[in-house]
């Protein structure tokens, strides 16, 4: 297996020195962005990778000089956004993504299903969550019989290139559990879509990641190690706890570029938190093993998210628990 980190916490410093740390914490891997929510900070010569084999050359020669390995492109943003500003660029880093990781080796594509709005003429995105009328069931109908077609295009062009589509199963998107995603999957007659594995969003939903990778089995194929805290306000608030509030400041800067994200409530129901600051050791080493099960050759990669650790005090919090993890399989 490939242990390392997700470089966007690491925007802050070239390339190289992100590599640098990622190599000191004694992991041996990183997942780079390449587009959508965030700009591509540590790949900034994308065009000329597609086309250059010196410059393709040249970037892989980092990696190698830092010692670690390149393990997966990510280019999570909404694909489907009906923001015309939004959507089409975003679907274009994603088939960018897929044509320049086969350029480099790479086989995964990290990305989300984005999300449509009500309707065809929609300005923003509307997330469906408990569709119990008949009337959202019919939004929900239509926001999937626009969705498929884009994903079935994807799903070609990411075989044809020899790449699987890992998707993140997050919130604000058709695909937020394993069932969305198997109903991706089944409408596109996908061939190369499968999950990342990301337990964070599934651990404040109820699902339990071991028996979400024991249903979808092959269908995942990239992995990420983020944790969430379940807090005591969720007994009053709920896991979809709306309590936020409009926020501009260090946090859009650190998760979303550009992107308007709220402020989390000061009590909340939940946190993303460092690994071990919300499950303990015993489940991350049977994360860890379950995903060895479905690919010894599996990429598990440090997200860092958690609003009380700096960037390195978090990796290393979270580094640690991993590498003990990773030693449990060995």
């Amino acid at each position: 297996m490939k242990f390392g980190v997700y470089t966007a916490i690491l925007h802050d410093r070239p390339l190289p020195e992100a590599l640098a740390v990622i190599h000191d914490l004694g992991l041996d891997a990183a997942e780079i962005n390449v587009g959508g929510f965030l700009p591509p900070v540590h790949m900034p010569t994308i065009d000329e990778i597609l086309t250059s084999d010196t410059a393709r050359d040249d970037y892989l020669g980092l990696f190698a000089e830092a010692g670690v390995e390149l393990a997966g492109l990510n280019a999570n943003g909404n694909p489907l956004h009906p923001d015309p500003h939004i959507g089409p660029p975003t679907l274009a880093d994603i088939d960018r993504a897929i044509r320049v990781a086969h350029r480099l080796g790479q086989t995964r594509v990290v990305t989300m299903s984005g999300l449509p709005g009500a309707g065809a003429e929609a300005a923003v995105p509307t997330w469906i969550v408990n569709p119990w009328e008949s009337s959202l069931l019919d939004i929900l109908d239509d926001q999937w019989a626009r969705a498929v077609p884009v994903w079935r295009d994807l799903d070609r062009l990411a075989a044809d290139h020899g790449v699987r589509i890992a998707i993140e199963m997050h919130p604000h998107n058709l695909v937020f559990n394993p069932a969305t995603l198997e109903r991706l999957i089944d409408a596109a007659d996908a061939e190369s879509i499968g999950a990342e594995m990301d337990p964070s969003h599934l651990f404040w939903q109820g699902i339990d990641p071991l028996a979400a990778i024991d249903h979808l089995g092959e269908r995942v194929v990239h992995a990420a190690a983020k944790d969430v805290r379940i807090n005591p306000a969720a007994a009053i608030h709920g896991v979809l706890d709306d309590r936020h509030t409009r926020f501009t400041g260090d946090r859009i800067t650190r998760i979303r570029g550009d992107a308007a994200i709220s402020r989390w409530p000061a009590e909340s129901a939940w946190d993303f938190v460092a690994l071990g600051r919300g499950h303990d050791q015993a489940f991350w080493d049977r994360f860890v093993a379950a995903l060895h099960d479905v690919d010894p050759d599996m990429a598990v990669h440090i997200e860092h998210e958690d609003e009380d650790l700096g960037r390195i005090e978090g990796l290393e919090t979270a580094a640690e628990v991993l590498l003990t993890a990773r030693d449990h399989v060995r």
